[in-house]
């Protein structure tokens, strides 16, 4: 049976080193509430003798009721020339109330001598001194030897030499770092696998993804003996990042056949990483592995109908596994495989062997050769889908839509858009002002429709975004928008428009979102209508 591999988590602290990454301490509280729920075994919180808002991390964090991790503190070996009890840094960490710490020392003998500037002995009794009076404070010990690659092949004698000390100190863990991140996992096999042979304190591994191995080479450690990885959520981190523990978990668990966290926590995975990125202010990576929202998705149509049929045969695990899902996109590579995949999904019963998909596809094709995209619109892709099937009826039609800018000296530029609807047979005429041709429109078009449908009023925009498509064409380029949509905060759409002209662009995907928010309430429009009518009734008699 293979050992349990212990996961410590150092988003709260080396992760925030990442270039755009800042985190409050409200924001590492609840960033740290979901590493425990994933089941991670230690979660470093930040270095306490730093700054006020790690200590103050320290002290809230003493209110969490957390069932898997401990919380740890992050420090250094003790100054040189002083003693472990008079080292103010260390003091703090004891302040901290923490039950694990871990404190970085110098394996490089290029380090000691250059960036330290002490002799190799006095750092070796600086490490052996600090674990000690740690271990004597009652407090669980993690050595963090910084540099140890780069070390171990500067000088491999003195690297070990390092961990000797900490090991005769006490210390429960010896985490060998390659801080620089530019070892290969062949490099890290080896010399861990020499480390476990000789000394008998058990091993961690900590990588930096400077050569973008930092997941293979903690695989590779784990591999050769280790029981401990650190790295980050994502892979945030100084540089090029730490090693990606969403990567690191499903590798070492679904693949590897070790323990990492509780069977039924991996399904969180997928859900911890984009509240990380949405706590971090961060936009998620597509393509992330395992928990991207393009990590399950299939295009071309060979690869669909194969799917469809085992998934195995193009996903190397079954996505629910990681809290993932499969996503079949529809475009110019689609087959009917495609279609009947998102037709499925969305309920929608389409026949095979009628010609109506075949002439959906072929539509499709040629709206993206004119620079349609539906991958990212599947709101769009959905009205497009039922109007082909003939089961979509419009709620609304426009006559027109105008707007006006107007800019006058310095006063700001003034935009109204104007609008004319017919809903119901009853035409709608409403005049609008923005802050923008598109935020007019928007207005105008809410403030037309929310007569026949009030609760049109909590649906809002929740990004737009504009891609030129031929940048030859200079300003004359023909553009792309899509526009994403919510009503209730949580359930969002895109739709997508094409046009040489922006605002038409933007109109077409406003006008998709609209439809699409009341696809089916042809029947609130006549209600209305007749509602109306009784009024205008009983106000004649």
């Amino acid at each position: 049976m293979k050992p349990q591999i212990f996961i410590y988590d150092t988003t709260l602290r080396d992760g925030t080193q990442g270039e755009g990454v800042s985190l409050s301490v409200d924001d590492k509280l609840k960033i740290a509430k979901k590493l425990d729920q994933l089941g991670v075994h230690y979660i470093e919180g930040g270095w306490p003798g730093s700054n006020p808002k790690d200590m103050e991390f320290f002290v809230r964090a003493r209110e969490l009721q957390l069932t898997h991790a401990k919380i740890t503190a992050f420090g250094s070996t003790r100054r040189f020339g002083i003693k472990a009890e008079a080292d103010e840094n260390l003091q703090m960490i004891i302040e901290s109330g923490v039950e694990a710490v871990a404190i970085f020392g110098k394996s490089w003998d290029f380090h000691v001598t250059e960036a330290l500037g002490t002799t190799l002995e006095e750092n070796l009794h600086m490490i052996y001194d600090s674990v000690r009076f740690l271990k004597e404070n009652g407090l669980e010990v993690i050595y963090d030897a910084e540099h140890f690659f780069d070390g171990y092949k500067n000088n491999a004698e003195y690297a070990l030499a390092t961990l000797q000390k900490a090991s005769e100190a006490g210390a429960d863990w010896l985490v060998l770092c390659d801080t620089n991140g530019g070892s290969l996992p062949s490099e890290i096999l080896q010399i861990v696998s020499r480390v476990r042979r000789e000394i008998p304190t058990p091993v961690g591994i900590h990588c930096h993804n400077d050569g973008e191995l930092a997941v293979a080479n903690s695989l590779s450690a784990i591999s050769a003996g280790a029981t401990q990885v650190q790295g980050t959520i994502n892979g945030f981190g100084e540089r090029c990042g730490n090693a990606n523990l969403i990567s690191v978990i499903p590798n070492l668990q679904l693949k590897m056949g070790y323990s990492c966290v509780p069977e039924e926590q991996l399904k969180q995975l997928t859900n911890t990483s984009r509240y990380v990125y949405e706590i971090a202010n961060i936009s998620p990576a597509n393509t992330q592995p395992f928990v991207g929202h393009s990590a399950f998705a299939h295009k071309g149509g060979m690869h669909v109908s194969a799917i469809l049929k085992a998934g195995e045969t193009y996903e190397h695990i079954n996505p629910d596994v990681v809290g993932n899902m499969r996503r079949v996109l529809v475009s110019e590579l689609s087959g009917q495989s495609n279609l009947l995949f998102k037709a499925q999904q969305l309920n929608i019963e389409l026949d095979k062997t009628k010609p109506e998909g075949r002439r959906i596809i072929q539509k499709i094709k040629e709206l993206e050769h004119q620079g349609y995209q539906y991958e990212g619109a599947e709101a769009s892709f959905e009205l497009l889908l039922r109007k082909g099937l003939d089961e979509f009826e419009e709620v609304f039609t426009v006559e027109s839509f105008k707007v006006f800018m107007e800019k006058q000296g310095d006063e700001d530029i003034r935009t109204e858009a104007t609008v004319k609807l017919c809903v119901n047979g009853q035409i709608v005429h409403t005049v609008a002002e923005g802050n923008g041709p598109v935020n007019a429109l928007d207005n105008a078009l809410r403030k037309a429709l929310e007569s026949f449908f009030p609760d049109i009023k909590d649906m809002y925009l929740t990004d737009y975004k504009v891609r030129v498509l031929s940048e030859q064409d200079a300003t004359a380029s023909k553009v792309r928008v899509l526009v994403e949509s919510t009503k209730d905060g949580s359930n969002s759409w895109s739709t997508v428009g094409v046009s040489a002209n922006v605002i038409e662009a933007s109109w077409e995907a406003l006008i998709d979102s609209m439809r699409y928010a009341l696809m089916g309430r042809q029947d609130d429009a006549a209600d209305w209508d007749e509602t109306v009518q009784e009024r205008q009734g009983i106000l004649n008699h």
